[in-house]
């Protein structure tokens, strides 16, 4: 599929010959159930549709090993490239810690906020990843949901905090929890691949989704 997903327009389901192309963001603090939902979900989705969801993990940075949240280290091997992405799921985790690993240490960097914020590829946030976009700028004036230890700082930045699951502003996509990862990424799969891809993704996975999904 081409980057444009971002622009809030229409775009036609994606196909094993127009893949979705989703971007994990990872960095040393996230936490574990942020990233690893959105990979066992739309990895599943992708086997099911035969490639029309393509996901994979990508540093904020220089590829390597990225230690998470409860000592998991994972070796990622590629860094974010916008160009190669339609969504860009950004997990949350280590909020609580301003001087340890986590969304601050991304926070504090200038340099990725400013691509994050000019790239065209549909920004997703887990949890207390969406004050990594609320940092970019991307949450202001918008509908928006974090964890909710950090829903006031949210609204602080000015987005617009809605208590659902999942929200979904048209071109903004954010969780609320740390599990929320599971519906959010559900709720993705039915967007771009339809619901009977969605239904069978929970039926494999045993999972009913929680909560609802408030829509702009």
């Amino acid at each position: 599929m081409s980057a444009g997903v971002a622009a809030g327009v229409t775009v036609p389901a994606a196909t094993a010959a127009s893949p979705l192309r989703v971007q994990i963001l990872m960095f040393d603090g996230v936490e574990e159930q942020d990233f690893i939902a959105p990979v066992e979900v739309l990895g599943l989705a992708g086997k099911l549709t035969g490639g029309a969801l393509q996901s994979s993990l990508v540093t904020a940075g220089r590829p390597g090993p990225v230690r998470c949240t409860y000592g998991t280290t994972v070796d990622v091997p590629r860094g974010w490239s916008p160009e190669e992405a339609d969504v860009l799921v950004v997990p949350g985790g280590g909020y609580k810690d301003r001087n340890g690993p986590g969304v601050h240490r991304l926070n504090a960097d200038q340099g990725f906020l400013r691509r994050l914020k000019a790239s065209r590829a549909l920004p997703v946030g887990i949890c207390t990843g969406t004050m990594v976009l609320s940092a970019a700028g991307l949450t202001k004036g918008r509908n928006a949901t974090t964890h909710s230890g950090a829903k006031a700082d949210l609204a602080a930045q000015g987005a617009k905090v809605i208590d659902a699951r999942v929200v979904d502003d048209g071109d903004l996509i954010t969780g609320g929890g740390i599990t929320s990862g599971l519906e959010v990424s559900l709720w993705l799969v039915e967007r771009f691949l339809g619901a009977k891809v969605a239904q069978r993704a929970e039926v494999v996975l045993e999972y009913e989704r929680r909560g609802t999904v408030w829509r702009a």
